[in-house]
């Protein structure tokens, strides 16, 4: 998942009232001829618009194949199991101290015959979640339920490491897999298993949801951008038969389609997309599941989300560059292929977009002396491919989610571009990483077990560093001030709005970082000085 913006809207017509007077007294008429320099800004320019507009107009499509074949959403297994298989559960794990024992208490209670069922908790944790966690599954299992744990004194692989080493040991013959910070539905097993018993299928994806989706501005907006993906991005591609991507949680595989596809592997961030696309180059069919979703935890804190988006962005990247060569020699149809590229390639959005972040002023510049109806020939349809395109997609999601009370989504639009915005540095990093092939570690997620707006952290913290990157945010977003401080003084009242929504973005970003190391630090010297008063008094 991934957001691109096309920023052709920041420089809106009517510039200044000298040129506005020029409309009528032909003041600039012949005057000002561009030059070199003008062409060297406004080439690159309008040409990474152009590249941005198309991801715009791939999400018109998307809503249109969506609503267009709706007659093709999944509908109950044309046959079932006479005999129920056996199934494993794997429930990957690292350092989850504070989600960990939920986990377990929900999975444990799947509807399922117990001797059909094997749950693996696969720990790779190196901090107190280790015993911790072996301490309940060592409970649960003198209670009588199937379950296991495995830990490794390594991380090799990260996550794709773990699920291989789990599958030597499974016996089922279907595993489904939960993070962390999911809870599984009881009735999870019985609703989708069903789906098997056609000999192709080798996935079943269900729909996530979120425990803690009111808990604040960002959790809102991140519900927003998920509910986009598994709604509207997963309907259209299940509907049409294009390729989709199990997404790492809530669903379950056939261990022989694993096996077949060659694994789990770990030379991408994203192993669930990189083992999607391997399968269904192979031949196995995917079916997804809205109609099932699956509780889960959002990300509190913008630094962990931008981890989160970060990893993303650089995993789908790496299986573009590792799998494109044989998705595009593969006998698939050119609309699959191409929906395969448009799947694999947006996050190419973010570095553009910082080229046009440093072109955005001498632009705006240049663009001072242009006539009227030249820039509304350029910038209405590319405003159109972009901008609208964004609202609509995550608008009409909403509204099929929650055809009741969809409207508040239009009220967060704002603050869904300003996240989008707080993106771009970090996976602009990430997806230069991926290209280059700088090999990075699998960074988890903070999670905290927190369900509604009324909680809070206390106690829960993690030590996190970001180093240079809320700097880095804060000083573009500075640059974007100054550009508002140009709009001003040059009268373009019309890209104000816009530039500032860049401006509050990129200083969410970074001031809500900063401010949430400075939190933890204060909460870690609490902490400290607490356990050296208690050393003390012994």
């Amino acid at each position: 998942m991934s957001i691109s913006f096309s920023w052709a809207f920041l420089v809106a017509p009517g510039a200044t009232g000298r040129l506005v007077r020029g409309l009528f007294d032909n003041t600039f008429a012949g005057v000002h001829q561009l030059a070199w320099f003008d062409w060297a800004m406004l080439i690159p320019y309008f040409t990474i618009l152009v590249i941005l507009s198309v991801y715009g107009i791939h999400r018109y499509d998307i809503i249109r194949t969506y609503f267009k074949l709706r007659k093709n959403a999944t509908k109950e297994p044309a046959r079932r199991f006479e005999q129920l298989p056996p199934v494993t559960i794997q429930l990957p794990l690292y350092n989850e101290r504070y989600v960990v024992e939920r986990l377990i208490e929900e999975t444990v209670k799947m509807e399922y015959p117990k001797e059909l069922l094997q749950i693996q908790v696969l720990d790779d944790s190196t901090d107190d979640t280790a015993p911790f966690a072996e301490a309940l599954v060592e409970r649960y299992r003198n209670m009588g339920y199937p379950i296991e744990y495995h830990h490794r004194n390594h991380r090799h692989g990260y996550k794709a490491g773990a699920l291989q080493a789990g599958l030597e040991t499974a016996a089922g013959e279907f595993v489904a897999v939960f993070d962390a910070d999911f809870c599984p539905p009881p009735e999870f097993l019985l609703r989708t298993i069903h789906h098997f018993a056609d000999p192709k299928v080798g996935v079943v994806q269900t729909r996530w949801s979120y425990l803690n989706r009111d808990y604040n501005f960002l959790t809102e907006v991140e519900a927003m951008l998920l509910d986009g993906h598994f709604i509207l991005e997963q309907g259209a591609r299940s509907r049409a038969g294009y390729f989709f991507n199990f997404n790492g949680t809530a669903g379950i595989l056939r261990k022989s389609m694993i096996d077949d596809a060659g694994g789990w592997q770990h030379d991408t961030l994203t192993e669930d997309s990189d083992l999607s696309y391997r399968a269904q180059l192979k031949g196995w069919r995917f079916v997804y599941m809205p109609g099932l979703d699956c509780p889960s935890e959002l990300p509190v804190q913008m630094h962990g989300f931008q981890v989160q988006q970060s990893r993303w962005a650089k995993g789908l990247t790496q299986v573009a560059k590792k799998l494109l060569p044989a998705i595009l020699k593969s006998d698939m149809t050119k609309r699959q292929k191409a929906e395969a590229v448009l799947h694999l390639t947006p996050n190419i959005s973010y570095p553009l977009m910082i080229v046009i972040s440093a072109l955005l002023l001498p632009v705006m510049i240049v663009r001072f002396y242009m006539g009227w109806w030249e820039m509304m020939l350029i910038d209405l349809p590319l405003i159109a491919a972009s901008f609208w395109s964004i609202s609509l997609f995550y608008v009409v999601a909403q509204r099929e989610l929650y055809p009741k009370n969809w409207k508040r989504s239009v009220l967060l639009l704002p603050m869904l571009m300003a996240v989008g915005v707080g993106l771009t540095i970090v996976n602009t990093r990430a997806v230069l990483e991926a290209l280059f092939g700088v090999q990075t570690a699998f960074a988890r997620t903070p999670k905290y077990n927190i369900g509604g707006a009324q909680m809070n952290l206390e106690n829960k913290k993690y030590r996190r560093r970001s180093g240079w990157l809320p700097y880095a945010e804060l000083a573009v977003g500075a640059y974007f001030a100054a550009m508002v401080g140009f709009a001003i003084e040059t009268l373009n009242f019309a890209a104000i709005p816009f530039l500032l929504l860049f401006v509050f973005g990129y200083w969410w970003a970074g001031g809500a970082t900063l401010y949430e190391e400075h939190q933890s630090r204060l909460h870690w010297l609490k902490q400290r000085r607490l356990a050296l008063s208690a050393a003390r008094q012994l």
